[in-house]
């Protein structure tokens, strides 16, 4: 696996000038900007060059051993069942879910992905084309900078985001299968339970599937948008590299959340447990 490769020849900084300001990257800021205002989701097509995608997919090929699987049943809100509903209603509605992710500690500085999360000017980017106000980066030394993995018959099951946004990198798609579907600002302003049933059961209209590319950049509001990811077919893996940014300074997962994605703790899971400001479970 190549491990010298500078931001440059991973990025396509020629198209996509994350570090100049001027015209080009005003551009870009303004269609991904109007993008999420839209329908809360962005893509950013090509932003790695090939030597770029192919340096990222061997990375994750190297650490794909190291992943830590976990396997359980959810409904879109990862609440418990609620006897005293309807046996139809959305919060009723469990559905497998298998996830794999390879914890941050496996991608060393200098390597592709922690090229892209350190280059100049990638944080500024990110956060212009947010609009974000409170802006770090995610403290937790297991979960700043991670992979997604996903073999056949895996998915992602319907779900809302207890995270204000995502930042998505594809490197690898599986042979067949894996599409992001999502039904934009669905419960923006009320949950809309009727209308996340009809997406349950597969009548809605208002669901969008998006066929992602290795080398694509993915900014995602979920908090609103109810997503999956559709289950894989073939032998080939799914790669997805998740850059992990929090509305607050020195922020690291609670234990028990971050045991249930990545197997382990570190001190600093234990060190810092209740100290965060936000109420979130994960």
């Amino acid at each position: 696996m190549a491990i010298d490769l500078t931001a440059r020849d991973i990025i396509d900084l020629d198209r996509y000038p994350i570090a100049t300001p001027g015209a080009r990257r005003n551009a870009v800021l303004a269609q991904v900007r109007a993008d999420l205002a839209r329908d809360g989701c962005a893509v950013i097509r090509d932003f790695l060059t090939p030597a770029g995608i192919a340096a990222a997919r061997a990375e994750a090929d190297s650490v794909a051993e190291q992943a830590h699987r976990s396997f359980g049943r959810t409904n879109p809100y990862f609440t418990q069942d609620d006897p005293d509903l309807p046996p139809d209603h959305p919060k009723r509605r469990f559905f497998d879910r298998s996830n794999a992710f390879v914890p941050a500690d496996n991608f060393p500085p200098g390597g592709p992905l922690r090229t892209i999360y350190d280059a100049p000017g990638f944080d500024g980017f990110i956060r212009d084309c947010l609009q974000a106000g409170r802006f770090f980066r995610y403290a937790d030394p297991l979960a700043d900078v991670i992979v997604n993995m996903a073999e056949e018959g895996n998915g992602f099951p319907w779900h809302f985001d207890t995270n204000a946004f995502t930042v998505t990198l594809a490197i690898q798609n599986a042979e067949a299968g894996g599409a992001f579907e999502y039904a934009p600002g669905i419960r923006k302003g009320a949950e809309n339970f009727d209308e996340v049933a009809r997406v349950l059961d597969g009548t809605s209209d208002r669901v969008r599937t998006l066929h992602l590319r290795p080398g694509d950049l993915q900014l995602f509001l979920g908090r609103h948008s109810l997503h999956r990811v559709a289950p894989l077919t073939g032998a080939r893996r799914r790669y997805v590299a998740i850059f992990s940014y929090v509305e607050e300074p020195d922020m690291v997962g609670s234990p028990e959340r971050t045991r249930q994605l990545y197997g382990r703790v570190l001190p600093i899971h234990l060190e810092r447990a209740g100290l965060r400001a936000d109420t979130y479970l994960d």
